[in-house]
């Protein structure tokens, strides 16, 4: 493969990376509409900036806090293995709170150029690293989810993965997960957790999530390289462009010659990379950006 399979923090840039002399990424956004009315195979990369404005707390900065614990080390296996029942609170607390958040215009601008492209015969491919599922409730199909998706399950025992939307996924979680720093943790007995239901299993669930530390599900990982390998315009909306193998997407795809543009917040490492950088809100720029 292309790329390495792992979500795990980059390594620090090269002494003297940042010195190196580069082109300035365009801000034109005429000249980037253009590029986008010649393309014929765009790939739309997001990450969680794009469901932070719709209120989705995310790893980073101030958001990635629950309780007194970083989120960051409540999303690994070894948390799960030793803390299961606090594990399936944070998971719960994240899966009630999307209950009360709707996609933005930039998840609905990214459906709408989707549905344009595909009634016209183009093709416009959706990879995300959220797992919030925004994009497909905007109107996006087939979209590729890197890290998984908080509406699955999967079985420590058998691996039987299954969509499961119940709120709360068992009886025991039901008035848990508040994120007050103040809250006492639940303790749930580990029988009383989300369990398997294929015949003669019963064994314990957890999040269809890909935690710090493990392995991006390789037939995800390979449609992915596929798409980007056959662009020819790249999309990089809301994502800081640190966590791999996802940071090395769009600069991999620049290294031979497509166009990218990047829709964020502010820079990031990977800006200098690319063709195109738009600064600001993903919901305001993009829905200019993708208009018909």
């Amino acid at each position: 493969m292309l790329f390495a399979a792992r979500r795990l923090c980059p390594p620090l840039l090269l002494a003297g990376a940042s010195k190196m002399a580069a082109p300035r990424p365009s801000s034109n956004m005429a000249a980037f509409r253009e590029t986008l009315a010649s393309a014929k195979h765009v790939v739309v990369l997001t990450g969680a900036g794009v469901s932070a404005e719709s209120g989705v707390p995310t790893f980073r900065g101030a958001g990635g806090w629950w309780r007194r614990y970083q989120a960051q080390n409540l999303a690994t296996p070894g948390a799960f293995r030793e803390q299961p029942s606090l594990v399936w609170e944070f998971y719960h607390y994240r899966r009630h709170n999307m209950a009360s958040k709707q996609p933005n215009k930039a998840h609905e601008a990214i459906a709408s150029l989707q549905q344009r492209w595909t009634a016209a015969g183009r093709r416009c491919r959706v990879i995300t690293q959220n797992i919030d599922g925004l994009h497909q409730r905007a109107g996006s199909q087939d979209v590729l989810e890197l890290h998984g998706t908080l509406f699955k399950t999967r079985c420590t025992r058998c691996r039987h993965v299954e969509e499961n939307r119940d709120d709360p996924i068992c009886p025991a979680l039901a008035g848990t997960g508040a994120p007050d720093p103040s809250t006492p943790s639940a303790h749930i007995p580990v029988k009383d957790l989300p369990r398997c239901r294929q015949p003669g299993c019963g064994g314990l669930l957890r999040p269809h999530v890909v935690w710090f530390g493990e392995n991006l599900d390789a037939e995800v990982l390979g449609q992915a390289e596929a798409e980007l390998e056959a662009c020819d315009l790249c999309l990089v909306v809301g994502t800081s462009s640190v966590v791999y193998p996802a940071a090395m997407f769009a600069p991999s795809v620049a290294e031979r010659g497509v166009p990218v543009a990047e829709f964020n917040l502010e820079p990031t490492p990977k800006t200098a990379e690319f063709g195109f950088h738009f600064t600001g809100p993903c919901g305001e720029i993009l829905p200019e950006a993708l208009a018909p």
